[in-house]
């Protein structure tokens, strides 16, 4: 099968392409290298290369020839500076995904795999002691100031205990990054209905291993980790590290993009899907950083009680869907591969 690969030469993109071909398929990637993840150039893909920008019609007309799937990860990700960022990301996120689409549509490309994110859900699963399921806004500032972290019921202010959300979760995007996935899945889901086509969102966790960006505000929070230490500093944790989170190895991510671009076939013309990709193991962000700083040798985790507008407390969710209907099977257990990421190359990213 001739994949097009959009972002492929980037961190998840890069894995991608490298499980497809090892499944045989003939990988095609599209990336525009942009300042924000490859201020130092990466390898040339092990593929048939395409230097151009998504959101160049021609460019992506060019790169749909005898494709039969597109794997969409071309993104600005993370939650970047500040608010000055917002035209960057719709540009880049939603304008991309759009031009993309009217492409395919005109090319009679019709499956599709989206790297979505679980963002889209802004808090995860919360119950109340008392009133079982509730749904929380987002925290705050004054409760954040003072250290009160955990999302409490807003019937009766008790501290609510998180859990695992599925797909059936109302989205509640809390940022303007969070707001251009789900916009790219809106999108996706009207181009199946207008067209035909086929489009699955893999709605990531928090990916991190070998060649993540280093030094950059755009990476995750593994990322601002290992980055740290690279340079001999404790990695600072915010709020008590106490955050939950999924971290799901980008070998697994990438595994799953591949059986979703083999298994897309068997979906109904014009459907579209969102399907959580997590590992199923919860931990805590300081838990991380902690695995982190002991496996490189380096200095312990600093908690710092800082915060950022636009984070959200705990988000992990069920991923049994995707394993169902896919087949898919997270290999790379947490030790292991926090093991391997603590001494993995990142993508070269120069201080400012």
């Amino acid at each position: 099968m001739r994949v097009l690969v959009t972002g492929g030469a980037g961190f998840i993109g890069s894995h991608v392409v490298t499980a497809l071909l090892a499944d045989g398929h003939e990988p095609v990637v599209l990336d525009a290298l942009s300042a924000t993840a490859h201020a130092v150039a990466p390898p040339r893909p092990d593929a048939e290369f395409l230097h151009a920008d998504v959101r160049d019609r021609a460019a992506v007309d060019r790169a749909l020839r005898g494709v039969d799937a597109v794997c969409h990860q071309a993104a600005m990700v993370g939650l970047g500076k500040d608010f000055a960022d917002a035209p960057a990301y719709v540009d880049c996120n939603d304008h991309g995904t759009a031009v993309l689409l009217a492409a395919m549509a005109g090319a009679g490309v019709r499956d599709l795999v989206l790297a979505g994110s679980m963002v889209v859900y802004g808090e995860g699963r919360y119950d109340c002691p008392r009133h079982g399921r509730v749904a929380l806004g987002p925290r705050l500032t004054a409760d954040l100031e003072a250290g009160r972290f955990e999302p409490r019921c807003p019937r009766c202010g008790a501290e609510s205990v998180p859990g695992l959300v599925d797909e059936d979760t109302p989205a509640d995007p809390r940022n303007v990054y969070a707001a251009t996935k789900l916009a790219q899945e809106h999108l996706a889901a009207s181009w199946a209905r207008a067209t035909g086509g086929r489009a699955v969102s893999l709605r990531y966790h928090n990916v991190y291993g070998p060649g993540m960006p280093r030094d950059t505000p755009y990476a995750g929070v593994a990322s601002f980790f290992r980055s740290a230490l690279a340079r001999g500093e404790a990695p600072r944790v915010f709020e008590d590290g106490r955050q939950r989170r999924d971290f799901v190895h980008v070998r697994d991510i990438a595994d799953a993009n591949c059986l979703a671009v083999q298994g897309i076939s068997q979906l109904e013309p014009g459907t579209f899907r969102a399907r959580n990709a997590g590992s199923g193991t919860p931990r805590t962000i300081g838990e991380m950083a902690s695995a982190l700083a002991d496996a490189s040798g380096g200095p312990a985790p600093i908690v710092t009680g800082e915060y950022r507008l636009g984070d959200v407390r705990h988000i992990t969710a069920d991923s049994t869907r995707l394993r169902e209907e896919f087949g898919w099977r997270p290999q790379v257990a947490f030790a292991a591969g926090v093991a391997e990421f603590a001494h993995a190359p990142q993508r070269g990213v120069p201080a400012a």
